[in-house]
């Protein structure tokens, strides 16, 4: 009787372990989603590793650029177009370490679209609670990776994904996004 005690509390161990192991990052997103929504600005920066979130956006707007850039038909092959392609990946890289802040990913969550960097600094503003024009899904990209993909509902077609990483076990943080394959 003592080994099939032993058994079950194995394998209830191991159950209670899987469940935990899955549920951490749902655990994780629906904090990331409260501090954001909240305009909780220290409750971010603790679900925020800026570094690798800031390296993961200049890589997605550097990508976009470069995809508008051979598109725009006034460029052509002039030696513009070259010069552009050089100098846009510094550009994009001090307006991102500038504008990634905690107040700028609360806006981001609250919007669902990434904020486009101003002259004029915007006074923050109250979360809207009611405010159901931003749909939010949740979903494993890979065992390490986690994603929660906002979208618009009067922008259908474009899509934000912040990108979660595991730290450790159970940890979780906003390291990355997605904006979406450029056209």
């Amino acid at each position: 009787m003592n080994r099939k005690l032993i058994i079950r509390l194995g394998l209830a161990a191991a159950a209670v372990f899987v469940v935990a192991y899955g549920a951490s990052p749902l655990l994780a997103a629906r904090s990331l989603v409260q501090a954001a929504q909240a305009g909780d600005a220290q409750g971010l920066e603790r679900q925020v590793d800026f570094t690798a979130f800031r390296a993961s956006l200049k890589d997605e707007l550097n990508a976009r650029m470069m995809v508008e850039m051979r598109k725009d038909k006034r460029l052509g092959d002039s030696g513009l177009s070259g010069l552009g392609m050089l100098l846009a990946p510094a550009l994009v890289g001090g307006a991102v370490d500038a504008f990634v802040t905690p107040q700028a990913i609360a806006l981001m969550v609250q919007e669902g679209r990434t904020p486009k960097p101003e002259i004029k600094r915007r006074e923050p503003q109250e979360p809207k609670f009611g405010d159901k024009r931003v749909r939010q899904s949740w979903g494993y990209r890979d065992l390490d990776t986690f994603a929660v993909t906002l979208t618009r509902d009067d922008q259908p077609g474009e899509q934000v994904s912040l990108l979660m990483k595991r730290r450790n076990l159970f940890g979780w943080k906003l390291a990355g996004i997605d904006l979406g394959t450029p056209e």
